[in-house]
């Protein structure tokens, strides 16, 4: 058998009246990504030798978020300026493809759900049939209600014979069950000549790729129906009620997994948001109305409690994040507590045992091992050594209204209520500072700080200070 290379071809140029939406179709979010990357994710395990993307409305914006998903340089956008059918569509990639001996899977950017394997199975049905002459073998499903999609008609012996569109069907042919998904796999030499042969006298006046098929049938070639039992792989995306159903669809089976798999206890798995690309270890427990996305990471024996939000974050083991907080690209070591009510910004990193409080905000700053900031504090652009404590009311007052600048703060010292660290200053170990300080110079180790602006009262040994606000 002769071995042709694959290429995969994506049709996304289409804008999708039913979204009521000006934005593209397939840039509308599934799991947190866009229509269309789910669709390269898919086409890109096959791995085929290039991906052909046919993109129309918003193409700049469809080809960024291509490139998010594939590599550059195994990607080629085809630009359809009108949007005059499917077989427009196809037809506008005939410049990279005509000549090409290889097989061609034509996928569509708005049927996120088709699974790599099902593909395989349809390309290794085209291939057996191959050294029949197959020039495309067509994926069908069975539908109880198949109203809108396209019906695959067979002749009397099983055989495909065409499919006809919903809206040029007859009565007779809506009765069938058996519908089109819009996905194929081609001779790609033998497709563009019969995309030829293509006419758009229909009822919408456009140029159906569903009727290449039939072409090459009456040409003689062997078309092939590959028939999958799951329809819920090849449901589009026609309006925003689908796009909610299929989400919603998403999320269970990623409960589920969680559950059963994975052994993570799900308090109310029909009010928890968890994504596709996000992992949880064993023994996490977590509460409802929690969400879980992007590229996240959990540990084994965490707490996530309600109305919590974590995105694109490494959480650890044993840690418990209480009601209402927010990670956001943070990353969170073993046995930490979190919350409730706070919020870790972009390169928020907590070392193992460190505690942050309610309303404590901290922005791309450490929090040494032990430490603790329990109330009401900004940490932004600082790094905080072990066992320090950090009162309420605490900022550092990391910008100067043109530049960000560093605090450091050493290892054993005790930041009183109402501190304002005023960047660049650094706080040497041990050194405490009484409430309503304000700190504008650095601090040598083991002093004891007091007002506005600050001043060493006296050096401290061992013994700790009897009268300093730490608000912990």
């Amino acid at each position: 058998m002769d071995n042709k290379p694959l290429d995969v071809l994506i049709l996304a140029a289409g804008l999708g009246t039913r979204m009521r939406s000006d934005i593209a179709k397939v840039l509308h979010r599934l799991d947190g990504r866009p229509l269309i990357n789910h669709v390269c994710r898919t086409a890109a395990a096959l791995a085929p030798r290039k991906v052909y993307v046919v993109v129309g409305h918003q193409g700049d914006e469809v080809c960024e978020a291509v490139l998010t998903e594939l590599e550059e340089e195994y990607v080629e956008f085809v630009w359809q300026r009108e949007q005059l059918g499917t077989g427009d569509a196809v037809n506008s990639a005939r410049e990279f493809l005509e000549n090409e001996h290889s097989e061609l899977l034509v996928l569509s950017g708005d049927v996120p759900m088709i699974r790599a394997e099902t593909l395989a199975g349809l390309l290794r049905q085209h291939q057996s049939h191959r050294g029949k002459g197959a020039a495309c073998t067509m994926l069908s499903v069975s539908l109880d209600e198949p109203s809108g999609y396209g019906r695959v008609i067979r002749d009397s012996a099983g055989l495909f014979e065409r499919i006809v569109e919903q809206k040029d069907a007859t009565a007779e042919e809506l009765e069938v069950g058996e519908i089109n998904s819009g996905i194929y796999c081609f001779e790609t030499a033998k497709l563009y000549e019969a995309l030829s042969k293509v006419s758009n006298h229909n009822a919408q006046g456009e140029f159906y790729l569903t009727d290449v098929p039939a072409v090459m049938r009456e040409a003689g070639e062997l078309v092939s129906i590959y028939k999958h039992g799951d329809n819920s792989e090849i449901e589009g995306i026609n309006d925003r009620r689908q796009l909610a159903e299929l989400e919603r669809t998403l999320r269970r089976r990623t409960v589920n997994k969680l559950m059963m798999d994975f052994g993570v206890t799900v308090i109310d798995p029909h009010n928890t948001y968890v994504g596709g690309s996000v992992s949880v270890g064993r023994d996490t427990v977590i509460h409802p109305n929690v969400t879980l996305e992007g590229d996240t990471r959990i540990g084994d024996g965490c707490v996530i409690r309600s109305g919590t939000r974590i995105k694109d974050s490494r959480v650890g083991h044993g840690v418990e994040v209480l009601d209402n907080c927010l990670l956001d690209n943070a990353e969170v070591r073993n046995n930490c507590r979190i919350g409730p009510s706070a919020h870790l910004r972009p390169g928020a990193v907590l070392e193992e045992g460190a505690r942050v409080g309610n309303f404590v905000e901290v922005k791309k700053s450490v929090l040494g091992r032990n430490s603790k900031a329990n109330h009401l504090t900004y940490i932004g652009d600082a790094r905080i050594g072990e066992n320090t404590n950090i009162g309420a009311g605490t900022i550092t007052c990391n910008y100067d209204g043109k530049n960000k600048h560093v605090t450091e703060i050493g290892d054993n010292v005790r930041i009183g209520s109402d501190t304002m660290l005023v960047a660049p200053v650094k706080v040497g170990d041990g050194s405490v500072t009484g409430a309503g300080t304000v700190v504008t110079k650095d601090i040598p180790p083991n002093s004891l700080v007091v007002g506005a602006p600050a001043r060493v009262i006296r050096k401290i040994g061992s013994e700790d200070p009897e009268d300093i606000d730490e608000g912990d």
